[in-house]
């Protein structure tokens, strides 16, 4: 068994792969084939692979293994027939990527697809572990645009007092910028169309914001549900009026598989004090601010600063490589069955919870997405969006 880890694409500073699973995988009798320089952006050198075990390689001897591991989808050309590729593709969005891994006779494993509330998914979910990322880097990109300091200060000169940090959805990225925020000492609001989310939220030192008329948005498998546009009207209107004196938003909602829903439209910008700070975690999507301009920090004309930095994950690309490392090397070493990787029809995490499951949603399987050819069975859903 081989694995073969590319190097990302212009733009992405993480790698797949990092030195510290390598042995891991060799134990579990992978070869491990790292074309030259893959971890040079998140700070892992050749050597570094080398002493682990590792080969350094060529891209084509690279592209040309068994598996090959990485976090953009890489295309088809120079992979084999019949090979494995995990990464995360985002189906949704860039259905064209099945479509050429069908066309071509390449297995897709797509880890953005992980089934997150199976328990035993929950060590090889990438979402989780970027997210939490995003959310601690959202909040410190706010605070070092922010014109004033975080944390209650009391000094000769006088008292500061500490900043008002809002912080719009309450997921994984949500909480972690939650506590980010209220360990650099600030007043943390947090909102969410979960109501299950206020405990949560309170429990990191937020402050909950309810909507009149706020139900459970939740989906079986833990994603936020697309909300009426009365509702969401709704919650753009109580949520900004919060936010109307804030010094840092941070916004996170983020629906899968479609574009970022608007949660801070262009009137709210307007509403906003001179020098706040506003946060898009996904302006890589679409962008939940109106104003949002992708990979830019703009200032508005009132004074609103907006940080559309895209790939957050990105900008701490040791960790998350380290993480996403630790995430893959569970999924792929979870499939090694007598000396080879195997997909097994009856894996939960492979193809979906079973119908009669609480897990089951709309007939969407897990991470495989097409094999020999073909569309899985359970990726109806994704059917729906291939040409």
């Amino acid at each position: 068994m081989n694995i073969g880890v590319p190097k990302e694409p212009e733009g992405e500073t993480r790698v797949a792969i990092t030195p510290n699973s390598i042995k891991k995988l060799v134990k579990s009798g992978f070869e491990i084939h790292v074309e030259s320089n893959a971890g040079l952006a998140s700070n892992y050198l050749d050597a570094d692979y080398e002493n682990v075990g590792a080969m350094i390689a060529s891209r084509s001897d690279v592209l040309g293994c068994e598996t090959v591991i990485c976090i953009r989808f890489p295309g088809v050309e120079g992979i084999n027939k019949g090979a494995n590729v995990a990464c995360v593709a985002d189906p949704f969005r860039n259905p064209e990527y099945v479509q050429q891994c069908i066309d071509s006779g390449i297995t897709l494993l797509s880890m953005d697809m992980i089934p997150r509330r199976l328990s035993r998914a929950q060590s090889m979910d990438v979402n989780s572990s970027q997210d939490n990322l995003a959310g601690y880097k959202a909040v410190l990109l706010g605070a070092a645009h922010v014109p004033k300091g975080i944390p209650m200060m009391t000094t000769s000169a006088g008292t500061v007092r500490p900043a008002k940090v809002v912080i719009m959805g309450s997921g994984v990225a949500g909480l972690q910028a939650i506590a980010t925020a209220k360990r650099l000492g600030a007043i943390v609001y947090a909102s969410d169309v979960r109501k299950s989310a206020a405990e949560q939220i309170e429990s990191v030192g937020g402050r909950f914001i309810e909507v009149d008329g706020m139900d459970d948005f939740e989906d079986e498998s833990g994603y936020a549900k697309p909300l009426t546009p009365e509702f969401i009207q709704k919650v753009n209107d109580t949520v900004c009026g919060v936010a109307a004196d804030a010094d840092i938003i941070v916004t996170t909602a983020r629906i899968f598989g479609r574009p970022a829903p608007i949660t801070v439209p262009s009137s709210a910008i307007q509403a906003f004090k001179p020098g706040a700070v506003v946060v898009d975690m996904n302006a890589d999507v679409g962008g939940n601010c109106e104003d949002t301009v992708a990979g830019e920090v703009i200032t508005t004309r009132n004074g609103v600063i907006i940080v559309g930095t895209s790939n957050l994950p990105g900008t701490l690309a040791t960790t998350s490589s380290m993480l996403y490392s630790n995430n893959l090397t569970t999924f792929i070493t979870s499939l090694v069955d007598d000396g080879a990787i195997v997909l097994k029809e009856d894996d939960d995490i492979l193809v979906g919870a079973p119908e009669d499951s609480d897990f089951y949603v709309n007939g969407m399987g897990g991470v495989l997405l097409c094999k020999d050819g073909a569309l899985h069975p359970k990726q109806t859903r994704l059917g729906g969006v291939l040409e």
